[in-house]
């Protein structure tokens, strides 16, 4: 009598793709969506507390952003400083870490104590950065590994949920004149609260062998020599996107508020449609496919950007700050998925740590933007010097744009 075939067993529900996606979109939702993000509708609040001012709420932010580009510098030495712990641990326990301090910063800013908030902000944003590599090569890497690489760029998607519900959130406590102190508060228990479905599906190395990549040929000098020429414009393209779009992120509702009569409603809502539009992108770039030159898809995304803060400029009305808005988010997220994709591509043996680079060249593009921004309106006043700021801005993007067309054009395929 034959004996019938065993039928493989079905894997733990926390080692499914929907499972390792949802626990990425999760993951970056509390670090971009609440660490990072939930400052820029905060912000018009804690002006309104008179708790800071424009100047200090640029350096609070300028804190963060120093913090994200510090975190992306230890997230690039770790594997190569320390290769033994990195192979042995693998990115989780660094995602973990940076989720949890993520949670308790969050609370500690509804603290009374000034003093402390460019602190907390700084470490918010070494944080961010820890969770956003780290949790990208781990799911990654687990999605391809079961042959849904496609569904990778879904994890970004959550940035983009963190940015509505706490734009949302920030516009329902502004109407019913809560401070900005209890915002912190309930964006902190939100983070906890995101952040417990994660814990048990990101665990273990992204790799369950725990396979080195297999080292590939010498290649020639000439070859070797483009390689790295088309990996330092991939980098110097991505810390471009940083600079085009921080000026917005940050000051968006106040910029808003300015131009919009008083007691206004919209000026909380364009934040949250940035947030749709990030969201919206980033699920649509999940369906470009393989054979599209990524290249040509960052020229596209930085354009839409641009374009959408032009339009806010040209027209400073409620049709035109909704349209700059979305037109800004739509591409905010497929950039980061679209960069992360060509950076693997461009140095697969050292994806991790080359992730980790371009996003500290992402990360000094951030801290430029406020700071001249400040500066701008010291010396031009507030309506000139966000004009001359955004301009700045949308300057960035097209020399971005330009650096990504020259590398198409140059290497038509990848070196």
């Amino acid at each position: 009598m034959p004996v019938p075939a065993a039928t493989p067993a079905a894997s733990p529900w926390f080692e499914r793709p929907w499972a390792i996606a949802l626990a990425g979109l999760l993951a970056l939702a509390v670090a971009m969506g609440v660490g990072r993000f939930a400052f820029t509708p905060l912000l018009p609040m804690m002006l309104h507390d008179g708790v800071v001012t424009i100047a200090q709420g640029s350096w609070l932010a300028t804190a963060n952003y120093i913090g994200y580009l510090v975190g992306a510098l230890a997230c690039t030495a770790v594997p190569w400083l320390l290769p033994g712990l990195y192979r042995r641990w693998g990115p989780a326990p660094f995602a973990h870490a940076g989720l949890a301090a993520t949670v308790l910063l969050t609370l500690a800013m509804a603290l009374p104590v000034p003093a402390l908030w460019p602190t907390l902000r700084f470490l918010a944003g070494v944080a961010s950065a820890f969770v956003l590599l780290n949790v990208t090569a781990w799911c990654m890497v687990r999605l391809a590994l079961q042959g849904r690489a496609f569904m990778g760029g879904l994890i970004f998607a959550g940035a983009g949920l963190g940015i509505v519900f706490s734009g949302l959130a920030a516009s329902a406590m502004v109407a019913v004149q809560w401070r900005a102190a209890t915002g912190w508060a309930v964006f902190g228990v939100l983070a906890l609260l995101w952040y417990l479905p994660v814990w048990p599906v990101m665990r273990g190395l992204a790799s369950p062998a725990g396979a080195a990549r297999p080292a590939g040929a010498k290649a020639p000098p000439a070859q070797a020599a483009a390689t790295v020429l088309a990996r330092a414009l991939h980098a110097l393209g991505y810390g471009l996107a940083g600079l085009g779009y921080i000026v917005t992120a940050t000051f968006l509702p106040v910029i808003a508020r300015m131009a919009l009569e008083p007691g206004s409603p919209w000026p909380d809502l364009f934040w949250p449609i940035f947030g749709v539009g990030a969201t919206v992108g980033v699920v649509l770039s999940t369906r470009s496919p393989e054979r599209w030159d990524r290249r040509w898809l960052l020229v596209a995304c930085y354009g839409v950007q641009a374009a959408g803060i032009i339009v806010g400029l040209l027209l400073p009305t409620v049709a035109g700050f909704a349209m700059g808005s979305l037109l800004l988010g739509l591409p905010f997220l497929a950039i980061v998925s679209y960069a992360m994709q060509v950076a693997r591509r461009l140095w697969p043996e050292a994806a991790d740590s080359f992730m980790s680079l371009i996003t500290v060249l992402y990360g000094l593009g951030q801290i430029i933007g406020p700071p001249i921004t400040a500066w701008l309106l010291a010396v031009h006043g507030q309506q000139r010097g966000f004009t001359l700021g955004l301009m700045f801005a949308a300057s960035a993007l097209v020399l971005g744009a330009l650096i990504y067309v020259g590398s198409a054009l140059r290497w038509r395929r990848l070196p």
